[in-house]
């Protein structure tokens, strides 16, 4: 069966959802200039178009991390493989991301950035999976939570296929 891609979200509710999170995050920072950083590569798409619509100054950078274990399993443990280009230190920071599913990668990562002494620091993810959590992470602000199924589009891939989809959508056919 060749693999197939259904609508989950559509261009349209993804759209005016970015839209509500970043008058929320306007609102939450106002007076204040917010430090966004992006996870590579998924949250890319997002962050961009979050940036867009945030009224108040942001600044950006990004970060790629992986994680490790034992096979194929992940640890959680971070490898971080492009490290941000700027100091945290008293920055109002925003990490944003694609998805949060398990939170073990975010967890690690989240430690990592506190130690360099940001101002505050928050959470924001376009789609949550709260049910496959395993570390505790807060997430505080939440485009979406969704199933557990395995979606694409936004920045989100399979096989570094679907990324560019404008909507969000859950794979079928794959083994």
């Amino acid at each position: 069966m060749a693999e197939t891609v259904k609508v989950l979200l559509s261009e349209e509710e993804v759209a005016k959802r970015i839209e509500e999170l970043g008058r929320r995050i306007s609102e939450d920072y106002a007076g204040k200039q917010v430090h966004l950083i992006c996870v590579l590569k998924g949250g890319v798409f997002f962050m961009c178009e979050l940036a867009k619509k945030i009224s108040i100054p942001v600044s950006m950078d990004f970060m790629s991390v992986s994680s490790y274990g034992d096979g194929t399993a992940s640890s959680g443990v971070v490898k971080i493989a492009k490290d941000l280009d700027e100091t945290l230190e008293g920055k109002d920071v925003l990490v944003v991301e694609d998805i949060i599913d398990s939170g073990r990668t975010l967890y690690y990562l989240l430690d990592i950035l506190a130690k360099r002494h940001p101002n505050s620091m928050k959470l924001c993810t376009l789609l949550d999976k709260p049910e496959r959590r395993v570390r505790d992470v807060t997430v505080d602000y939440v485009g979406f939570e969704i199933p557990d199924e395995f979606v694409v589009g936004y920045g989100l891939d399979y096989a570094q296929k679907y990324r560019n989809l404008p909507y969000i959508g859950v794979v079928e056919g794959v083994e």
